[in-house]
């Protein structure tokens, strides 16, 4: 241990060899023959970690100069051959959604028109979960009669199912779907997604906190509440293997098994997985009850529908550049698994509306869910299931178009406080 009796004193008494002083001719000419000498082997590499290591204080940039001039260049020659072979220009031609070998760095010439205008929408879109009030939100939650008791269930089980399948979704684009889909302007869409699906987290995250509900309760329903948990685990299954970093498409076989992930989360997820408690929560506000909550929901709408439209542009794009895929098999495939997401969101609907609430019942849901899971059947160009069912909940589809929505700048809270920080008495 140090102390001040000790300060100042060397370990060793004896003074250090004066350094070696060079003048810069010196220096000069030893740089020079540093630089006429070949790129040494690997095996030397320590030693020249050896004598940058060895260099004082203050002497990093010496340090940098000297490195440079001894970096091995055969490191990486082959990774770089590969990558400047397919670095010329691309061309329209060579942009292919999966498997596709051009340079993904260079988004222009565009391919999917589409894709592009998807993601420019979406930028236009922008929102942020704090610039909507909950005061009346809070108020209605707080009050012992504000709610009835089945309302205050459909609150609570959509925020729970919500808030875990935005991050299932984030985590689906983020770990797997960036890096399979070899389109630029496509990933360019998917970045934008992945930014609108960790907002919608957030917001589900501000509700909860602002109604001051049990976080622990609400984030765990997906491994609670048996409903919910079957959802949840419903998406897993279709990401695991394709999110292992070593999984690669380029076989009939892996190629189909991302074609099946992206109907899983595209369709049946977002496109089927939603529509229940949306529903529910958008009628909720149409009562002028929990409208902070709804309008969260609105803006959510917006985005999931879009969402949804772009993974059936791209599933629709994959089976016309890769026909061999969408064989009886696949379209089976994808037909059973719309199905297995319709049933389980009719379960779903049952659990959280055993008796008629809102303007809705379980009945009348159901309907809408066929309806629904027959629009995605006949989106993929395969057969429509439920004969003679219509759409119950006309309202919902002016919300989803977004034509006919509110202007959210025009609506948006400029003054607000956070929920969970209130003081209620």
């Amino acid at each position: 241990m140090l102390n001040w009796d000790e300060y100042g004193k060397e370990e060793n008494t004896t003074p250090p060899a004066a350094p070696e002083i060079k003048t810069q001719a010196a220096e000069t000419q030893e740089v020079a023959a540093k630089q006429s000498q070949p790129p040494q082997p690997a095996e030397n590499a320590v030693s020249t970690e050896s004598s940058t290591s060895n260099i004082g204080e203050g002497s990093r940039a010496e340090a940098a100069r000297i490195a440079v001039n001894n970096l091995d260049e055969t490191a990486g020659h082959e990774e770089l051959d590969e990558m400047m072979a397919n670095a010329g220009r691309v061309q329209v031609d060579q942009k292919m959604m999966i498997n596709c070998k051009a340079d993904l760095n260079q988004l222009v010439p565009f391919k999917y028109d589409w894709a592009w205008q998807k993601y420019l929408d979406g930028s236009a879109n922008h929102w942020m979960p704090q610039e909507i009030n909950m005061t009346n939100d809070i108020v209605l939650w707080k009050s012992e009669d504000g709610l009835t008791e089945d309302e205050r269930v459909i609150v609570k089980r959509n925020l729970g199912f919500f808030s875990t399948a935005d991050s299932l979704v984030a985590n689906n684009l983020v770990l797997a779907l960036y890096r399979l889909i070899t389109n630029p302007e496509c990933r360019q869409y998917i970045l934008r997604q992945s930014l609108e699906e960790a907002i919608h987290t957030h917001a589900y995250q501000y509700c909860i906190e602002s109604l001051g509900m049990d976080e622990g309760e609400i984030f765990n329903m997906y491994r609670e509440v048996p409903c919910v948990a079957r959802k949840a685990s419903w998406g897993l299954k279709y990401t695991q293997e394709i999110s292992d970093p070593d999984f690669k498409t380029g076989t009939e076989e892996t190629d189909k098994q991302l074609l099946r992930n992206l109907i899983a989360f595209y369709c049946v997820l977002e496109g089927i997985f939603f529509y229940c408690g949306f529903t529910q929560i958008l009628s909720m506000g149409r009562r002028n009850k929990m409208t902070g909550t709804a309008e969260q929901f609105q803006y959510i709408l917006r985005d999931e529908s879009m969402h949804v439209n772009f993974g059936i542009d791209v599933i629709n794009q994959i089976k016309i550049e890769n026909p061999h895929l969408w064989d009886e098999q696949m379209k089976s495939d994808a037909a059973q698994m719309i199905l297995e997401g319709t049933e389980l969101e009719i379960q779903y609907a049952r659990d959280t509306m055993p008796r008629g609430v809102l303007g809705m019942n379980a009945s009348m849901m159901e309907e809408y869910l066929k309806f629904i899971a027959n629009r995605r059947l006949t989106q993929l160009g395969l057969d429509e299931e439920f004969t003679g069912v219509t759409n119950p909940f006309p309202w919902m589809s002016e919300i989803i178009d977004l034509r006919k929505e509110k202007n959210f700048f025009e609506t948006r809270v400029t003054e607000y406080q956070v929920g969970g920080a209130l003081n209620w008495e």
